[in-house]
């Protein structure tokens, strides 16, 4: 996260605490199907999910709830021939329908919004990011903040999975690590990281890997992609990473924080950047986006971003949507607006007992869809602290989440 003025992200407000936990990736929840591809699991937090039924092919993907007896409901399609949700189990009374595509995981939005999950434990998080290996929910955060939870309600921490690595100490003057992402592809797991300043846009990312969840350490494998690097004048800032596995298999990665907005660069196998083409993905006109996070959801892809202050000033951090049939875009809110022109649906805000909500991640976990993010508790002076909430999907393929 950045300041208003433009800048990087910042361990602030007690968000983030001297030790972390041993952090991971693996395949989806409980009832989840398996990602793309990859020995390791492709991209869980796209896959698994409740029984649906197949929508139309109109311009957004459907969620229509089904009949009694769980029989598939005619969604009203989607940008790239997405699914609805008919035949949930319940729906209307009904029974589960036929199997549910792994790549359309959620409940559909019945009218009343989910209410955030009553937490405990380890909840310090700044910037949280989450992965599911079977029934254990992984979460990294900044300042390599980490933590394990075996239901998403209960947390606990243990070790910080990576010192900061002297090249990028060297690279940007940084004192410790910030909004981390994990990620399996490629037969390994991945621990994503940025290293910058407050306030600065000369910021590196850079990544780490080891082969097992269970054990051994994280390898280092150095810088992703910096800015600002060797002398040149980059308008973008490397920070804030975000891992998405598109429908072929290929991994991506999303980032960037105020200054010209949101990019995107495809990666290797080897999580490394695969060649030098980047991609504006989202703007904001007066620089205040960040947190980007992408989930794939029946054939379409969902940008989710913060907007505003979450550090100082203001603190009027929010949490934004919109989506598009490509990883590259172009992204559109629910009112057809260009995420690049300022564009961007609003999802979560803060009230009087929870501020500056913002920074989040989307999973699957058991067939739902969960929304975590950071809030200060009560005032711009609280610390930052883990929140989650389920995420449903209404008729139009839209995510509705609780807050703050």
């Amino acid at each position: 996260m950045s300041p208003s003025s433009g800048g990087a992200n910042g361990a602030t407000g007690g968000g983030s605490e001297a030790t972390g936990g041993a952090t991971g990736a693996g395949t989806g929840g409980a009832t989840a199907g398996s990602g793309g591809a990859g020995d390791a699991g492709g991209d869980p937090r796209g896959t698994g999910g409740a029984a649906v039924g197949s929508g139309g092919g109109g311009t957004s993907p459907g969620t229509s709830t089904g009949g009694g007896g769980g029989n598939a409901g005619n969604g009203s399609g989607g940008a790239s021939g997405g699914r609805g949700a008919g035949g949930h189990a319940g729906g209307n009374g009904g029974s589960a329908g036929s199997a549910a595509p792994a790549d359309c995981p959620g409940a559909p939005y019945d009218g009343t919004r989910p209410t955030p999950l009553t937490l405990s434990g380890s909840l310090g998080a700044h910037d949280p990011a989450a992965l599911v290996a079977g029934t254990t929910i992984y979460l990294a955060a900044t300042g390599l903040v980490a933590k394990t939870s075996p239901d998403l309600k209960t947390w606990q921490s243990a070790a910080t999975p990576l010192a900061l690595p002297d090249w990028a100490r060297t690279a940007t003057g940084a004192k410790d690590l910030w909004a981390p992402d994990l990620a399996s592809f490629g037969g390994v797991y991945h621990l994503y990281y940025a290293a910058s300043t407050f306030g600065s846009n000369k910021s590196c990312i850079g990544h780490a890997t080891r082969a097992a969840l269970d054990g051994g350490v994280w390898t280092d494998q150095g810088m992703v992609l910096c800015s600002n690097a060797a002398g040149t004048k980059d308008d973008w800032n490397a920070i804030d990473p975000n891992i998405v596995i598109d429908d072929t298999g290929t991994p991506w990665m999303v980032f960037g924080s105020f200054w010209s907005g949101i990019k995107a660069v495809k990666l290797d196998m080897s999580g490394r950047r695969a060649d030098n083409d980047m991609y504006a993905i989202a703007n904001h006109a007066d620089g205040g986006i960040e947190g980007a996070w992408v989930f794939r959801r029946c054939g379409t892809y969902y940008l989710f971003v913060s907007w505003g202050a979450c550090c100082s000033g203001a603190y009027d951090y929010n949490i934004r949507v919109g989506r598009a049939a490509a990883i590259t875009g172009p992204y559109v809110d629910k009112a057809g607006n260009s995420m690049l022109s300022g564009g961007g649906t609003l999802l979560v805000k803060g009230d009087a007992s929870w501020v500056a909500p913002g920074h989040n991640a989307v999973i699957t976990y058991a067939g739902k869809t969960y929304n975590l993010y950071h809030a200060l508790k009560g005032s711009s002076t609280g610390a930052a602290t883990l929140r989650v909430s389920e995420l449903v999907w209404d008729p139009d393929g839209w995510p509705v989440s609780g807050g703050p």
